[in-house]
Parts: structure tokens; sequence; C-alpha cells
């Protein structure tokens, strides 16, 4: 039992001291408000909406009256979030429809697109949350590795598939959750899927820095569209993205702590894609990455324009786009 409690003490002490050297402090994080109407007449996809950060964006947008989609693999845990939101967002709200969308499946993603170009008239704002991290090596229905597969490839073509309908929905906005991980990505061009050798944080960070080189390449090829695209890194937040990530059963309590002390809420990570869908301070603002609802200085890696035109045509062939 001493042995017990002296090696969850290290262990926790550990973890604790971790955790404070990666986010030393977290100042309080302001939450934004908006005209109780702002959105209303507003249609918008929010993947991922069934948990986490995409769930708080969801239930922000159905108080301010928008029409939102809650795209998600999980068809059961996307009714009960829909249940919850609904119940939190009082008796004068937005609408919402609820779909699936796996994005680690192409059919899905094609299947998707297909019946919102049928069902719906408009889109005025794509919101690209859904993701993964850290996950043992695995690959989606179409053979991609399964965190480059669903955090860049399925977003690429669902992106591309759904712009014109944001072209004739203009002034229109894509938002994409990256991640400040990206600063330990690379792409590896030659083995984008990793068949050579898998390292699964190296493989979280390529994804996201895919996402901040989408954005870079997006922007450009929409301008004078009226169509915008930003990026936007949440910060550390309490979410289920983490659940791969392994952490010694005697430090978890530490952890779970630790993490309360240290993390942003769901609600508090939404702020900022709820910024770049919802303010008009941003209107007409493109090809930029937001933290805490201000620009971000990135690093040279993730405005590099030859290598965004590079990811971009290897996309467009991984999903066939350009057959």
């Amino acid at each position: 039992m001493l042995t017990a409690v002296i090696v969850a003490a290290v262990v926790g002490g550990g973890v604790l001291l971790i955790v404070r050297r990666l986010f030393p402090s977290r100042k309080a994080v302001r939450l934004l408000g908006y005209p109780a109407a702002a959105m209303q007449g507003k249609t918008v996809i929010v993947t991922g909406a069934n948990s986490g950060i995409g769930k708080a964006v969801a239930g922000e947008l159905l108080k301010l009256q928008a029409r939102v989609i809650m795209a998600c693999r999980d068809r059961r845990g996307a009714e009960e979030a829909a249940r919850d939101l609904r119940e939190l967002a009082g008796p004068d709200h937005g609408e919402l429809v609820l779909k699936h969308l796996d994005l680690a499946s192409l059919t899905s993603v094609r299947r998707f697109c297909e019946e919102i170009s049928k069902e719906e008239s408009k889109i005025d704002v794509l919101i690209n949350n859904a993701g993964v991290y850290q996950c043992p090596y695995t690959k989606t229905e179409d053979g991609f590795e399964m965190q480059v597969g669903v955090n860049h490839l399925g977003h690429f073509l669902l992106t591309n598939l759904l712009v014109d309908t944001l072209k004739s929905s203009a002034p229109s906005r894509i938002v994409i959750v990256s991640s400040k991980l990206y600063k330990y990505g690379e792409i590896n061009f030659d083995d984008l899927n990793s068949e050579k050798s898998y390292d699964k944080a190296f493989c979280y960070s390529q994804s996201k820095l895919a996402n901040l080189l989408f954005t870079l390449e997006l922007a450009r090829r929409l301008d004078g569209t009226g169509v915008t695209v930003n990026a936007l890194t949440p910060g550390i937040v309490r979410t289920r993205l983490g659940r791969h990530v392994h952490i010694p059963f005697l430090a978890k309590p530490l952890f779970h702590l630790a993490s309360l002390a240290f993390f942003k809420s769901p609600l508090e990570g939404a702020q900022t894609p709820l910024y770049l869908a919802c303010s008009p301070d941003v209107e007409g603002v493109s090809g930029k990455c937001f933290a805490n609802c201000e620009e971000e200085a990135l690093l040279a890696k993730a405005t590099d324009v030859q290598a965004a035109k590079r990811l971009w045509d290897l996309s467009e062939r991984m999903v066939g786009l350009n057959n």
C-alpha cells in the first residue's frame, strides 16, 4: 500500500510539473457576446458537433438563432448532444439538423455533400472542426493514415465539394480548426500516409500543419469570390480528443485536477471559431490564423506558398478530385 502511495505521488508530481511547464498560467477567457439574433437566417455546418469544441460552437450558434447542421460520425452521440443543446438554448433559438458524416470515408463525404446540395439552398459558414489525435496506426476506408485522412483529406474533399454553394451564398466563411502543435510537424510528401514509419505525435502535427497550408492556398484560390477562409488554434481544451493518450492509472486523478486548472473549457475553446464565424470584425479577412480571437503569427513553414500548392496538388490526387 505504501509503495502504491509513493508511486502515485511521484508519478502525479511529475505530471503536474510537466503540465505547469507546458502551461504555466492561463488567463481567463473572455466569452464573446453577440446580439440575440446575430445569426438568424444563417446556415452553418459544424463537423464533429457532438462533443467538445464542436458541440460548444453549435450550442452558441443555436442560441444566436442559426440553422446549425451538425455533421457527425456518431449518430447516437449527435442525437444526445442535440437534446442537450436544445435544452440549454431555451425557448427562442435556431434550428438543429443532424447529418451523418464520417470523414474517414470519402464515400460518406461525397454522400453528405450530395444531400446538402439537394436540401440546402445556401451555406453561410462551414466550420471544419472534427479531428482525431495521436491514435494508434490505423487507416481510413480509403487507405489513408487516419490522422491525415480525417484531419486534412476528409475536410479537403468536403470543402471542395461545398465550395460552389459557399460561393453562391457569398459573403460566406470557412473556418478551419488547427493546433499550435503544427510547430512540430513537417509535410512528408514522400510518405504522407506514414507507411514507412509511424510516429503518432508527428502525424498529428503534420495534419495540423496541413490545415494551415490548406487555408493559405484555399484563400488564394477564393480571392475575389466573397468567400473567406481562416484557421485558428484553440489552445489546450478539455475534450475527448486526447482519449488515445496513455496516462498512468495512478496519475489520472492528478491529471484531471491539472486539466481543470490549466486547460480551457469547451465553451472557452469555442470562442475563436465563434469569432471567425460571427464577428463583423473579420468580414473580408482571409488566409489568416487566429488564437484567442486575435491574429496569430505563424512559423515560416505554415506560410510556405510553394508547399501549400504542392500539398493541394497531392491532396487532389489522393481524394480523386482531379479525375
